[in-house]
């Protein structure tokens, strides 16, 4: 008898595999988690993969302290949830402690500073993996990265030195003060990722669905008001109902006008969309190689 699975089905056993083979290959793996919903989908997927046990790994969450509350909230409530422990890298202690500098103007962010601090966490917490939610379709950096990514002595990803994979054989091979990042959900789609998130009925941010929201336009992206946004003297708040394609850094993730307060809604609108999932995010439009130089700097 043979066993049918639909492409949901299919992209989950992927994923699956990709997980089980990174616990057997690497000592002391962890979770890369922004309470965003890939992350969200890979803890949930992971849970599944060594079901009934509990998740053999910890959680790993950078703090720029530029969080939206809504995302500390929820992943404080999912971290007790699922049973597992969390690690927490602070930006901010990076700042206090030098290792980082904050940018000045009114486009600063933190962004780009928090490699600094994920490094640090790697190397403090001997952590030789780390599991990511990065998906191919994102951006055409993360569209070059393979499953397992090595990083070198320092935490950089070099694109013209990775090792092939083929087939599903995968090398996490490494020397002395090297890591691996791995991303079990490179082949899902954003839409397949919410249809996923329909079919498990799996819990997420308020964020991500319309909602009302003090916001400001600026660049062609619409970022929510805060006290950590530089406002420039043109710029007035104005209320728009709203909601979030990816959730990260307040100061650089861009909002979407949108009714869509449901998941058939978001679906729909997802399916009709023309605009890429990132194009609203402020740190992708700094330079056309943006998440390139990130990635090469040891960005997720």
């Amino acid at each position: 008898m043979k066993l049918h699975l639909n492409h949901l089905r299919t992209l989950e056993a992927e994923a699956m595999y990709i997980i089980r083979e990174a616990y057997a290959q690497f000592e002391n793996p962890v979770i890369l988690f922004s309470g965003g919903k890939d992350s969200i989908v890979m803890a949930h997927i992971a849970r599944k993969a060594f079901y009934p046990a509990k998740l053999p790994f910890p959680l790993m969450h950078i703090d720029t302290g530029h969080n939206f509350p809504e995302t500390l909230e929820f992943r404080d409530r999912f971290v007790e949830k699922m049973e597992t422990r969390l690690i927490v890298g602070s930006v901010q202690k990076s700042i206090d402690e030098g290792r980082a500098q904050d940018e000045n103007g009114v486009n600063a962010s933190r962004n780009r500073i928090q490699s600094i601090t994920l490094l640090d966490a790697i190397e403090e917490n001997k952590v030789d993996c780390c599991l990511g939610g990065g998906r191919r379709d994102e951006e055409k950096a993360r569209a070059k990265e393979r499953i397992f990514s090595h990083r070198d002595d320092f935490g950089q990803w070099d694109p013209k030195n990775q090792r092939p994979e083929l087939w599903n054989l995968y090398n996490g091979k490494k020397s002395m003060g090297e890591h691996f990042r791995v991303f079990p959900l490179s082949n899902f789609t954003e839409l397949d990722i919410w249809q996923y998130i329909q079919l498990e009925n799996i819990e997420l941010p308020s964020l991500y669905f319309a909602h009302e929201r003090e916001v400001i336009f600026r660049n062609d992206t619409i970022l929510a008001n805060s006290s950590y946004l530089n406002l420039k003297p043109n710029e007035t708040p104005v209320m728009k109902k709203v909601r979030f394609r990816t959730i990260g850094d307040l100061t650089i993730t861009g909002a979407v006008e949108s009714d869509a307060d449901n998941l058939e809604m978001i679906i729909g609108e997802i399916a009709a969309s023309r605009k890429t999932e990132r194009g609203g995010r402020a740190d992708d439009q700094r330079s056309e190689t943006a998440m390139e130089d990130r990635k090469k700097e040891g960005y997720f």
